[in-house]
């Protein structure tokens, strides 16, 4: 019976490991599975180890975010000592899960990395060391696995777990009526992150570029989807609840198939709504020195996946003292009144639907882990 441990990070590593304990309960019934993780893992049938509090940041960590962060690795770092496993799998988070990478391969674990650190972007110092402590990466991006293997590091494409979850032909209007919003008018979607700083730094600037936009398109509506991460109060704390906003939580695609147009905050949450096919404005506002660090570290020419997968920017990016409520809602009625220009964006939405392989990926991932296992 195999024994494999599961350590993820944020929100979305939770979902993502959720599906992989499916996919391995699945093709092993027997398995015995634990893990680092939230409630979905657990719903999976994962056995949650206790202790560890998620640090969802990114950039600098505040003193309390480093503090739970060293509690959690000298925690993990004694497990990983003790622990008879036959496989560590880590996703995402590779702040953290390297140094933990490191430690599994000298206790003698195999480490099987799922979801990849994105070198690709921060420069490649860390290929190096990845292979030296990674015995397979599994990648959900197509042009990662070349990569990996020009760095003697073993790697498998797998395909994006976006596409693990159906995504039906919505009708909009039907969709609007379930959702309780105005079937005449544009809809406006936004989402401003699933961290509370993101949303702290960007909900109130995409609220003015909405208001802004209402002044050209009285009946323009708007909605904010919810993160699960993320609790309502956060946005009553942040918006008057004198301006006409939906929240709908726990329903992001449903959310961005209603929308004509959608503010999102830069990560995965562009690659999936390219693939339900709704155009977007893209920002990202993070703090002055973290920014300063980034831009000098950054080594690609946009910051959204669906720009990146693109090879161009198909959806306009405003980052750090671009994103003002203004230029939001430039780039916002521009898209909106582009008709020529929406043709194109559906077909590189295509383009890149292709690109991202077939679903499936939890169930590749999860052979290749049960193979390694393998004596």
């Amino acid at each position: 019976m195999p024994r494999i441990l599961i350590i993820t990070g944020e929100t979305s590593g939770d979902l993502h490991g959720a599906n992989l304990a499916s996919a391995l309960r699945q093709l092993c019934p027997d398995i015995q599975l634990l893990g680092v993780g939230g409630p979905q893992m657990q719903a999976a049938g994962v056995k949650i180890l206790q202790g560890f509090v998620r640090v969802d940041a990114i950039g600098l960590l505040g003193l309390t975010q480093i503090r739970q962060g060293l509690c959690n690795f000298l925690t993990l770092r004694r497990f990983l000592k003790q622990e008879p496993l036959d496989a560590v799998v880590f996703i995402d988070n590779p702040g953290l899960n390297l140094r933990l990478a490191s430690v599994a391969t000298k206790a003698g674990h195999r480490v099987i990395y799922y979801i990849a650190p994105q070198v690709w972007a921060w420069g490649k110092g860390r290929l190096q060391r990845i292979a030296r402590i990674v015995h397979h990466m599994l990648v959900i991006l197509p042009f990662e696995e070349s990569l990996f293997r020009e760095a003697g590091i073993p790697c498998t494409f797998v395909g994006h777990p976006l596409l693990d979850t159906p995504t039906p032909s919505y009708d909009q209007r039907t969709l609007r009526e379930i959702l309780g919003l105005p079937l005449g008018g544009p809809v406006l979607g936004l989402f401003p992150g699933s961290r509370e700083h993101e949303v702290r730094l960007l909900l109130p600037t995409m609220v003015q570029a909405y208001q802004l936009m209402r002044a050209t398109i009285p009946q323009l509506h708007g909605v904010i989807g919810l993160a699960p991460s993320l609790s309502k109060s956060l946005i009553n704390e942040l918006i008057s609840d004198q301006i006409p906003l939906t929240v709908i939580p726990q329903r992001s695609n449903e959310v961005m198939a209603a929308s004509d147009l959608l503010f999102i905050a830069s990560g995965t949450a562009t690659l999936q709504a390219a693939l339900i096919g709704t155009p977007m404005v893209i920002v990202y506002r993070t703090a002055w020195l973290t920014y300063q660090i980034a831009i000098r570290l950054l080594q690609v020419p946009h910051i959204g996946l669906v720009n990146i997968l693109a090879g161009q920017e198909i959806m306009p990016e405003l980052l750090q003292h671009e994103v003002t409520a203004q230029r939001i809602r430039d780039e916002g009625l521009r898209i909106l009144y582009d008709t020529q220009g929406s043709e194109a964006t559906q077909l590189a939405f295509d383009t890149i639907r292709r690109q991202l392989g077939t679903a499936g990926a939890s169930t590749r991932a999860a052979k290749i882990i049960l193979t390694t296992c393998k004596p």
